[in-house]
């Protein structure tokens, strides 16, 4: 990590914009810098919606059927657990009983076969409607739609009118095995262009035969969208289609709409437009009144229940040349670069990727942390492209080509929307999984662990004195632990386990040798070992968290990152749009941004600018960890089914190696993020101390910086040393497979 933007192109580059003016920023990629030619007013654009391209939409009916449902399920739900209905906000903050909701689930649809058939079936995330998903997973609903002779849309929201809008689209089922040309013969029965099958059948011949999120669409100011159409007729031409070469095109009193394609099939200069993806500019006729923008939408009533606000965050692109789509957006958008993951840091075994966040400069600055939430003016395209051909993003590009990988929006209360989400799915057998997060993300029990207690665990000086328990205690202990089942095979302690169980089965199973030490020590063991769950959660934010939302972070998956003050709250959903399990797509990522209330000189809170928390300094190799692990994951489980041993072994050797990767990150990672809490603290008092004429306390500053920063670079050594380490065992394991075949 380099947070001056400066040193060897290997180091990552991680820290944003989200405080006052006089923060330290680290706007860092030399080629795509703001050279000066952004308008001081910059452009005024913010998020719209995302538009899907599916296999197939259901009629509007058969969706409202099953949001009734829905809805009668959590009557009925509220009125056996509660007796009355309670308060939505306080309701959303209790998970569901799981086992009360399946019985009343399979009361309202005993009718439907496939219904129950699903929640009895083990959930797989391939071959779904997605819009079903979204209505039984998250609590959205169908809020608009358009039908043609030739496609149908539906528009899914959350409950929030300004929050996120996932449009989708699909041919009608005569029309799904129309090739190009006969998309394009299609005699069109409306005048909306975006709603033409000519639009699905042309995204899904660029995007190899593939499902996929189509349409990148961006709301724009009065006047504005006629720069941008001119700025992409100058400087990039090719990425207009013909529809739109003569300029934005204007829909009676709804709005204006210019499309064009977002990346180019390989270098800028070299190549032709990519025919897949799109952005997507409207700018809304004064008076328009629909919620989504998108022209020809017609509202639906809608009632929900039980459902979170969500808002748009960040949109992800996996692309061929990351430094072209960056120089595309600088020139017609005036974007400029905000976060650098530079080469080797961002790495699994043998895959490597590059990524930069650029985006906005959002004038906003919000009073409280509700404003921030729902902002939508902060846009943040995150951009990623492969570095060797293996791995993740190389394989999105291979099997389905450039494209967006993911969608991240936020949300008020991460904990409660997941633990929903998840009860969800096991109610209504419909909705999402989540990616799968090694419980050594966590924390897992160690004999070290035991020996010197949860404070003294990382005292340096391994002064015996403040041992809680002798070596040989602290080994026995561990192995009643483990016999027991007190802890599962990776180490980790069971999260369903009490604290009185694991007393009782010490107290039972100790042996006269280590009994005198262990009974007085005894209530500090148990806390360790419940301790150990989170461990190193705990290390991040030590008591900003109760137990309980400790426990439930770990239970759900969710990741956690500090930056200066503020959190950052993450989880990823398993892939979306799949048609069967190992299909490269994209997937869904919710996160919660924890934004510090932090005081200026005036004693006045600062006011809140969009991004606080930044982008997952210490997730984004955690992401990509486990985007290997999972997929590693479902190859040994498919191939011990087949009975192919061989593959089995060589599939849960990866799986382990990666663990195993994971794990000695997480402790570089974990000080590589606590050094940049500091160093970015010591650079706020600096400035702060020579504002205020502090000359000397600036100086002290200037030394704590400089001790940060080091501190900083040996961990980033560290971790290349480990990436480089794991990148040869993936090798060699690799290599010795292909022998063996």
């Amino acid at each position: 990590f380099n947070s001056e933007g400066k040193g060897d192109s290997n180091a990552i580059v991680s820290t944003i914009v989200d405080r006052e003016d006089e923060t330290y920023t680290t706007e860092t990629h030399n080629q795509t810098m703001n050279d000066g030619n952004e308008p001081s007013d910059g452009l005024d654009i913010r998020f719209s919606h995302v538009h899907l391209y599916v296999d197939r939409v259901c009629d509007l009916s058969a969706y409202k059927e099953f949001e009734d449902s829905l809805n009668l399920f959590q009557e009925n739900y509220d009125e056996m657990t509660a007796g009355e209905r309670i308060d939505e906000d306080e309701q959303r903050g209790i998970s569901l009983d799981v086992d009360v909701g399946r019985q009343i689930w399979q009361s309202i649809t005993e009718h439907n076969m496939d219904d129950n058939k699903s929640v009895a079936e083990e959930f797989a995330s391939h071959g779904r409607d997605i819009v079903k998903q979204l209505i039984a997973g998250f609590g959205f609903r169908v809020t608009g739609c358009h039908v043609t002779s030739h496609t149908s849309t539906v528009v899914v929201t959350s409950k929030d009118a300004n929050g996120i809008q996932i449009v989708v689209s699909a041919m009608k089922s005569d029309d799904e095995n129309s090739d190009v040309e006969e998309a394009n013969a299609a005699v069109e029965d409306n005048d909306y262009h975006h709603f033409a099958p000519s639009n699905i059948a042309r995204f899904y011949h660029a995007h190899s035969n593939r499902q996929g999120i189509a349409v990148l669409a961006f709301e724009v100011g009065h006047q504005c969208l006629e720069g941008i159409f001119l700025r992409y007729s100058e400087h990039h031409p090719e990425l207009v289609p013909k529809e739109f070469k003569n300029g934005p095109v204007e829909y009676g009193d709804e709005a204006r709409v210019f499309e064009v394609f977002a990346y180019y099939s390989g270098e800028r200069g070299t190549s032709l437009a990519d025919e897949g993806t799109m952005l997507r500019f409207i700018e809304p006729i004064t008076g328009a009144a629909n919620t989504c923008k998108l022209p020809g939408i017609a509202p639906v009533d809608a009632s929900f229940s039980r459902c979170h606000p969500a808002f748009f965050d960040h949109w992800v692109s996996n692309v061929i040349s990351r430094t072209g789509f960056l120089d595309t957006l600088k020139d017609t958008l005036y974007f400029t670069p905000k976060v650098d993951f530079n080469a080797g840091v961002v790495a699994a075994g043998e895959a490597q990727i590059e990524s930069t966040v650029t985006g906005n400069t959002a004038s906003l600055n919000a009073e409280d942390g509700s404003s921030a939430l729902s902002d939508q003016s902060q846009i943040y395209l995150p951009i990623n492209n492969a570095l060797t051909e293996v791995g993740h993003v190389h394989g999105f590009l291979e099997e389905i080509g450039q494209g967006v990988q993911h969608i991240a929006s936020r949300v008020d209360n991460i904990i409660s929307f997941v633990q929903e989400a998840n009860d969800r799915r096991k109610i209504f057998g419909e909705g999402f999984t989540f990616l799968n997060i090694p419980r050594s993300y966590y924390g897992v029990l160690t004999k070290e662990m035991l020996r010197k207690g949860i404070d003294n665990i990382k005292d340096p000086s391994g002064n015996k004195s403040d041992d809680v328990l002798s070596l040989e205690c602290a080994h026995a202990i561990l192995n009643i632990c483990t016999a027991e089942g007190v802890l599962l095979d990776d180490s980790s302690v069971d999260l369903d386990i009490s604290g009185s169980t694991i007393q009782t089965i010490l107290d039972s199973k100790i042996s006269l040798e280590h009994k005198e030490e262990y009974l007085q020590n005894r209530e500090e063991i148990v806390v360790i070992i419940l301790h150990s769950r989170y461990v190193n959660m705990y290390n991040l934010l030590k008591n900003h968290l109760s137990e309980q939302s400790y426990v439930a972070i770990v239970r759900n998956q969710i990741l956690v990152d500090v930056q200066t003050d503020d959190l950052l709250f993450q989880i990823f959903t398993s892939n979306i749009l799949q048609r069967k399990p190992q299909d490269e797509s994209p997937f869904f990522e919710f996160i919660q941004r924890v934004c510090s209330q932090c005081v200026g000189p005036d004693g006045c809170p600062k006011k809140i600018k969009p991004g606080c928390g930044g982008f997952g300094i210490r997730n984004f190799l955690t992401l990509f960890l486990s985007i290997e692990v999972t997929k590693a994951m479902l190859a040994a489980s498919n191939a011990k089914r087949d009975g192919k041993m061989k593959e089995y072994e060589f599939a849960k050797r990866k799986v382990q190696l990666f663990t195993d990767q994971l794990n000695e990150s997480n402790p570089l990672l974990t000080e590589i993020s606590e050094a940049m809490t500091k160093e970015g603290a010591a650079r706020d008092n600096i400035t702060l101390s020579y504002k205020e004429g502090r000359i000397e306390d600036a100086k002290v500053w200037e030394e704590v910086t400089e001790k940060e920063a080091s501190a900083k670079s040996l961990a980033n050594d560290l971790l290349m040393e480990c990436n480089m380490k794991y990148q040869r065992l993936m090798r060699e394991l690799r290599e010795s497979q292909e022998d063996i075949q």
